[in-house]
């Protein structure tokens, strides 16, 4: 604030503008809410695509919508996991070795709402690292699924598995490439991400 502020006190305008830069501040602590609210919160400042989903029709539907929005249709894919081929099967995209993927199709483990970032095993991406998977990336996630941190999300795994735990565990946050240097995105591997997330609570 310039020194003739101090002394006559600053217009409303000026202390509306001030209010609102106090606002978008990232220094600012992030708001308080419900542990659903702030994983979406998080997730879209990270540059996440969240679709809502009440049902699975919702999913059918929302998971078409992505294909076209990006014209996707009859392209290979990559998918891990078998329970999900039937949603690839009913729109002809191909998931037998592809050669060339242009998006993942995968499940996870949690949805870590402190970070708004995603904890992925070797369940659904093997043992590929970051880097090798496809630029793409289409999740399935239900609300049960969203945890509070990555402790949380850990300790879900170890009461899902009990014994034979996973390996390749791991987050993945950015979901845009930074638009000016950011030193804490430094080595990771932004991806972009769309997830569908369906209501099972």
């Amino acid at each position: 604030m310039s020194l003739f502020r101090k002394f006559f006190g600053a217009s409303s305008e000026d202390s509306n503008e001030e209010k609102d830069k106090e606002k978008t501040s990232p220094y600012l602590p992030d708001p308080v809410m419900p542990i659903d609210e702030l994983f979406t919160y998080k997730f879209k400042k990270n540059g996440g695509k969240f679709l809502y989903c009440e049902n699975l029709n919702e999913v059918h539907d929302n998971f078409e919508s992505i294909l076209e929005e990006n014209d996707w249709f009859e392209k290979e894919a990559m998918c891990l996991e078998p329970k999900l081929y039937s949603l690839l099967d009913e729109n002809k995209l191909n998931y037998t070795n592809p050669q060339n993927p242009v998006f993942l199709l995968a499940s996870c483990e949690s949805l870590i709402a402190d970070e708004g970032s995603i904890l992925f095993s070797s369940n659904q991406i093997r043992q590929f690292k970051p880097n090798d998977l496809p630029a793409n990336i289409i999740i399935l996630a239900t609300t049960s699924q969203i945890t509070g941190n990555k402790s949380d999300g850990l300790r879900e795994i170890k009461k899902k598995y009990d014994k034979e735990y996973p390996t390749n565990i791991t987050t993945f946050k950015y979901f845009e490439k930074a638009k000016e240097e950011d030193f804490l995105q430094y080595g990771s591997c932004p991806k972009n991400l769309y997830l569908l997330l369906l209501e099972d609570l």
